[in-house]
């Protein structure tokens, strides 16, 4: 059994479920569009490994501002594994209620933002009371999941609603339940988890189709591009763009936070 070749098949399938999405992508990446347009942001979150999705949307090459990636080291920093600030520790603030809360706190949302949240089970309390917490402020949600490891998981909040229960849109990674997908002979547990694959394809294609439509909307997006490409010195204005509108577009999402509470 060649379980390279099985691995790289099963990622072949995972690519044909994100293509049969096409139509929902062009839907995200019009809604990202008209909040970058405004001068709003997108704000993308993930808990755990979904953290992988977040810093794929930005910062990095062939990525442009416009999106505010929530990333608390608390809920993401699994390096050490055990220990002060182990995966136990992130594994269980993943569920406590009333975190989302704290985290939106810190900034002004508005109803012209737009929001990306990934969870492969979709059945964590954090990432879904964030959902939650944004369409209560009527920005529109896209959610990343694995569905059919959300459809047989489940939820650790009471009511026992999962993230697609707060979506104005969903988008499946493919990956399978349990998100491994290879056995091995003499193995119990299966390996290699699919997710990573479709949440990268589904990040990268969102992000395309985004950048078509601002350029289209002439408002051609500040990409971080690598020296070897675009020459030193415009890869440097490029960066140094990039990052200034970065930094001018969350001062917006921090101007007015917590003036109803003075």
């Amino acid at each position: 059994m060649n379980v390279i070749q099985d691995y790289l098949q099963r990622s072949a399938k995972i690519l044909e479920t994100v293509q049969q999405q096409e139509s929902s992508i062009q839907v995200a990446a019009g809604w990202f569009t008209q909040s970058i347009l405004k001068g709003r942001m997108v704000h993308v979150f993930g808990s755990g490994h979904s953290r992988i999705m977040v810093e794929e949307m930005w910062p990095r090459y062939g990525s442009f501002p416009g999106f505010n990636p929530i990333v608390e080291l608390s809920l993401t920093f699994h390096n050490l594994v055990v220990g002060a600030n182990g995966q136990r520790q992130a594994m269980f603030l993943e569920n406590v209620e009333g975190l989302a809360e704290r985290i939106q706190r810190n900034f002004d949302i508005r109803e012209d933002d737009s929001a990306l949240v990934i969870s492969s089970s979709g059945c964590n309390i954090v990432p879904i009371e964030m959902a939650e917490l944004f369409q209560q402020k009527k920005v529109k949600v896209t959610v990343i999941i694995s569905q059919q490891h959300a459809n047989v998981s489940v939820s650790k909040r009471k009511d026992g609603k999962k993230l697609h229960d707060f979506a104005d849109l969903i988008l499946d990674t493919g990956a399978p339940a349990g998100d491994a997908m290879v056995s091995v002979p003499g193995l119990d547990t299966p390996v290699a988890p699919g997710s990573t694959v479709g949440g990268v394809l589904l990040i990268n294609t969102i992000k395309a189709e985004t950048a078509r439509l601002l350029t289209e909307a002439g408002h051609p997006p500040k990409v971080l591009t690598a020296a070897c490409i675009a020459g030193k010195e415009k890869a440097t204005v490029l960066f140094e763009s990039a990052y200034d509108e970065h930094a001018h577009r969350l001062s917006a999402l921090y101007q007015n936070v917590g003036k109803k509470y003075e």
